[in-house]
């Protein structure tokens, strides 16, 4: 007979987990619908808007674990990058109570030059 979870188990541990509030710069949105706009004419507008649903939802996942991705502070102090989908790169900062999205770039953006100061 297989050994039962104890009380305690990981459904409690998970809802005292940190959340974060995670908001989007204005680039960030801009950069959304840019990205609709170009999967639109190439794809379609379903396909657009299915493929911004799943990177929402990327985005908003950092709300419960905003330390993924790769820090990038040789960029900008605090910055991390994660990739999404193998074509698209969620720039963001993460603070003590909120994750800023700072942009979402697409394909083979020169993430370095964007992102200098």
């Amino acid at each position: 007979m297989p050994p039962t979870a104890p009380a305690h188990g990981w459904r409690r541990a998970a809802s005292r987990m940190r959340r974060v509030k995670v908001t989007f710069r204005p680039s960030a949105e801009a950069d959304l619908l840019a990205l609709y706009r170009y999967i639109a004419a190439e794809a379609g507008w379903e396909t657009a808007g299915r493929f911004i649903d799943r990177i929402e939802v990327a985005c908003l996942s950092l709300a419960t674990f905003p330390e993924r991705g790769r820090k990038r502070d040789d960029i900008r102090p605090g910055l991390r990058i994660l990739g999404f989908e193998r074509c698209a790169s969620l720039v963001f900062v993460v603070g003590k109570r909120e994750v800023t999205i700072v942009r979402i770039l697409y394909g083979g953006q020169d993430i370095e030059r964007i992102l200098k100061p």
